[in-house]
């Protein structure tokens, strides 16, 4: 049983994670094409679309700590100091999804909807700025988590 949830766990983890990382990091850089390019309706739809992965997404990957904890669970690892590491570090990097990623890139679609005077151009660029800053440090959470996964410090499960 472990290891079919093992494998659950790592297939939902490369199919969710994987598109939603991807996806939020492309939606700066088309973000910050469609306002240099107001009214390009493909860029403006490619936006959309990224958005859509990520907020979908993000509801099926929860898939990835339901089944990592029942697989930590059948391998008696739940109080280990990398586990307990990893999961605050996913629940930090699902906060920074929900709170900080997926609101600025629903907002920052409304922006791209409208016209934006001059003046509410560099604040939009800077707003795309700081949503880049935010998708750096998901990814990064998920990379560390990746590490901590993969390296388990201290584990002696052989698993």
């Amino acid at each position: 049983m472990t290891k079919f949830l093992l494998a659950v766990h790592v297939l939902a983890a490369v199919i969710t994670i994987g598109p939603v990382t991807v996806a939020a990091s492309m939606f700066p850089p088309t973000a910050r094409r469609a306002l240099a390019e107001p009214g390009d309706a493909a860029t403006l739809a490619e936006a959309r679309t990224l958005h859509r992965i990520c907020r979908v997404y993000a509801v099926i990957a929860v898939a990835v700590p339901v089944f990592g904890l029942a697989t930590a669970d059948s391998l008696h690892v739940l109080s280990s100091p990398w586990l307990i590491t990893s999961i605050v570090l996913t629940a930090a990097a699902a906060a920074v999804l929900g709170v900080l990623i997926l609101p600025r890139q629903s907002a920052m679609l409304t922006v791209l909807d409208g016209a934006v005077d001059p003046g509410g151009v560099a604040t939009a660029r800077q707003a795309v700025g700081r949503l880049g800053m935010h998708t750096g440090l998901f990814n990064l959470l998920w990379a560390t988590v990746t590490v901590l996964m993969i390296v388990r410090p201290g584990s002696t499960t052989g698993a």
